[in-house]
């Protein structure tokens, strides 16, 4: 089991076997999930977008850049029409 210390500032180092297995390094972030009340789980938050392959399962149907950039000005155009939408001509 792998200990560390909580300094003053309310910091830790991650002993260097616990930063092996979790695959995290020096800039890396880290997220604590609370998984019950009073315990925590440490889960790298920096993942390589390799990851996240198969994670929404197949799409439906391939969409073409053209599309995706017709489909977005279409929606900013929508939202700049709505009562309150930010991002207009200042009076």
């Amino acid at each position: 089991m792998s200990t560390a210390t909580l300094t003053t500032k309310g910091q830790i180092t991650i002993p260097a076997d616990v930063r092996r297995l979790l695959n995290v390094q020096a800039g890396d972030r880290v997220e604590f999930v609370q998984i019950e009340p009073g315990r925590f789980e440490l889960v790298p938050a920096t993942r390589s977008v390799r990851e996240l392959k198969g994670l929404f399962g197949k799409p439906g149907r391939t969409v073409s850049i053209d599309e995706m950039n017709q489909t977005i000005a279409e929606r900013g155009a929508q939202a700049g029409r709505r009562p309150g939408a930010r991002g207009g001509r200042a009076a």
